[in-house]
């Protein structure tokens, strides 16, 4: 479980709440109607932008952004120096088996390709062509909620404007003007909230987690080329530290050196 997705989401409303609670009346901040026009009118122009397949699949998406398999850079790198130690001793042939024992399906592919005798270049073209697909699969996702981000404040204003429209109806009665006029403002407040604290945010961190899939299958795919070049498993793991940040590395060159004392 992602703990820094359900924190943010929490401390944000927190603070709002308790910055409402200081200055005024939580329950003046409460309005069904803007309610069900910011958030129905936002799911509906969604439903105007997007296959109605599409739209359901956004609490799919909302949920992996808070349960997702989380991967590990320095696992990957030690995966394919395994598989490298493996095809360096008992030949390509023999990384079927250990193919099938992987929990990552597109090592596994790439690992499959190779034991078949693939060429090297069209193994490339085949991960390189999954690896697109998959960026395009995960920008569809960003750009649904970069498009709610969008909708959320414009609907907030519709609301405002329906609101100061009812108040003009009645605006004899000074009475009633400050009260209809904080209404009227209560579905901005709304549509900001959903943006900035819900839609954007969420859009971002889907880039990220993209970003994150997209460079450890990079690793995966260098590596699995390396394995299939015959190079010295060495030489593997430096190529693909090149791929990770320098602290990374270093608890990796500790994790090796680890192994190898226990090895002898």
């Amino acid at each position: 479980m992602d703990i820094a997705t359900l924190a943010g989401i929490i401390a944000g409303i927190s603070f709002i709440i308790a910055g409402i609670q200081m200055s005024g009346d939580l329950s003046s901040y409460y309005d069904a109607p803007a309610i069900m026009i910011t958030l129905g009118g936002t799911f509906a122009a969604t439903l105007v932008s997007y296959p109605f397949k599409r739209v359901l699949e956004v609490f799919k998406i909302a949920k992996n952004l808070f349960f997702t398999r989380t991967q590990d850079s320095k696992t990957i790198i030690n995966q394919i120096i395994e598989l490298a130690n493996i095809a360096r001793k008992e030949g390509l042939l023999a990384l079927e088996e250990a193919a099938y024992q992987l929990d990552e399906p597109f090592l596994q592919k790439g690992i499959l390709l190779i034991v078949d005798g693939t060429d090297p270049e069209l193994v490339r073209n085949i991960m390189e062509a999954e690896l697109s697909f998959l960026e395009e699969r995960h920008s569809q996702g960003q750009a649904m909620f970069e498009t709610m981000a969008s909708l959320a404040p414009a609907f907030g204003m519709i609301g405002t404007l329906i609101g100061l429209i009812n108040m003009l109806k009645v605006l004899d009665d000074p009475s009633s003007v400050g009260p209809n006029m904080a209404v009227a403002l209560v579905t901005t407040f709304y549509g900001s909230l959903l943006a900035n604290l819900f839609f954007t945010p969420m859009a971002t961190k889907l880039k990220y987690r993209s970003s994150q899939e997209v460079l450890y299958k990079e690793i995966m795919l260098e590596g699995m080329l390396s394995i299939q070049a015959g190079e010295n498993p060495r030489i593997i793991e430096e190529k693909l530290k090149a791929f990770i940040p320098p602290d990374e590395r270093k608890s990796l060159n500790e994790k090796t050196s680890e192994g190898e004392g226990q090895n002898e």
